[in-house]
């Protein structure tokens, strides 16, 4: 069995992967979905002092107190800076690192820097510290409207900040997987950096890759095929 820590993107919060949770833990898994400060359950603690730092803490304590090791550590989306910056602190503790549809950014990267020329402007990024995010679609409606309730705005400096990385990932111990989603539409914010990142993992031999025929709600539009590439990662399929 393995150990699971998913951590979730911008504008959501870790009731996104209640579903893969779910499975995990039914499959025998110990399961965690750190909710990241100022989004999700923690919308309460907002401000304009949350940025990339914040979250990045979040997911390291967690798994610090929580005394994680040998984990299966997974970032969807925006949490794909969150969990690169996160391997400055936990690196030692991880033994698969997965980014599911996510950015995968080297060392100084933002997450305006990499959107730029592909629908920067829909972040809205200006004088309010909060940022709205887009409209997301979903296969099933009644997911759509469970989770658009759910939808939070989102510190600015989280994506203004930037990551920093000692090393290139593919030089880390622990092996690399990229989980691309194959249906978003082209227009979809930060779509083409994802197929970047989908394009450096193809290439390298230090990735796995992986696809799903979904749009970015990965987990929430294919929970069972993603617990089941997740296991696989994993090597407990």
């Amino acid at each position: 069995m393995a150990t699971f820590v998913l951590v979730h993107g911008a504008w959501g919060g870790a009731h996104g992967f209640r579903h893969v949770r779910r499975m995990l833990r039914a499959g025998g898994h110990e399961v965690t979905t750190p909710c990241l400060t100022g989004i999700g359950e923690r919308a309460h603690l907002a401000s304009p002092l949350v940025n990339l730092s914040t979250h990045i803490r979040d997911v390291v304590n967690h798994i610090l107190y929580e005394d994680l090791d040998q984990i299966v550590l997974v970032g969807f989306s925006y949490g794909g800076f969150v969990v690169t910056g996160a391997l400055e602190h936990i690196a030692e503790r991880v033994k698969h690192l997965v980014f599911l549809d996510a950015f995968v950014p080297d060392s100084g990267d933002t997450l305006v820097g990499l959107v730029r020329g592909d629908g920067r402007a829909r972040i809205q990024l200006g004088e309010d510290w909060l940022v709205t995010g887009p409209v997301r679609e979903y296969d099933n409606p009644a997911e759509a409207q469970w989770m658009g309730i759910r939808r939070t705005t989102h510190p600015g400096g989280c994506f203004t900040e930037p990551v920093y990385l000692a090393k290139p990932l593919e030089e880390f111990p622990f092996t690399r997987t990229y989980i691309k989603a194959t249906r978003s539409p082209e227009t979809d914010l930060g779509d083409s950096a994802f197929w970047r990142a989908a394009r450096r993992a193809q290439a390298s031999g230090a990735w796995r890759y992986f696809e799903l025929p979904t749009n970015h709600m990965v987990a929430n539009n294919m929970p069972g095929e993603t617990t089941g590439l997740l296991e696989l990662i994993a090597g407990t399929a």
